[in-house]
């Protein structure tokens, strides 16, 4: 039980580390040559959850302004933020579930022995 615990435990960090990456891409949205980053979920040891982090090098639109000049704007696509903000969430409330229930279960086995 105790490792069940400490893989949702590491999972619920790798999904906070997660929704803060795309946070930071949506707050960026706006910000001229701002490259987005990206968080991936891989399997760890034992079950666990690791967050790997990388950032886009494509390049963002690139536009004129009305003093000639080409500017990079951000790279950030707010759809896949958006979808991925979903996912991060959805596992986020998945692994609290998980520790809830383990603590449930805890405590109903304290109530039976006492």
């Amino acid at each position: 039980m105790v490792s069940s615990i400490n893989n949702s435990a590491q999972a619920i960090q790798a999904f906070g580390t997660g929704m803060a990456v795309t946070a930071n891409n949506v707050a960026n949205v706006e910000s001229d040559d701002f490259k987005s980053s990206r968080a991936v979920m891989n399997e760890g040891d034992n079950g666990s959850v690791r967050v790997t982090l990388s950032q886009d090098a494509s390049q963002g639109p690139l536009v004129t302004g009305s003093d000639g000049m080409t500017k990079e704007l951000s790279n950030t696509d707010l759809a896949k933020e958006f979808t991925g903000m979903i996912n991060f969430q959805s596992g986020y409330d998945a692994n609290i579930k998980a520790v809830q229930a383990a603590d449930d279960m805890k405590g109903t086995v304290i109530n039976m022995i006492a």
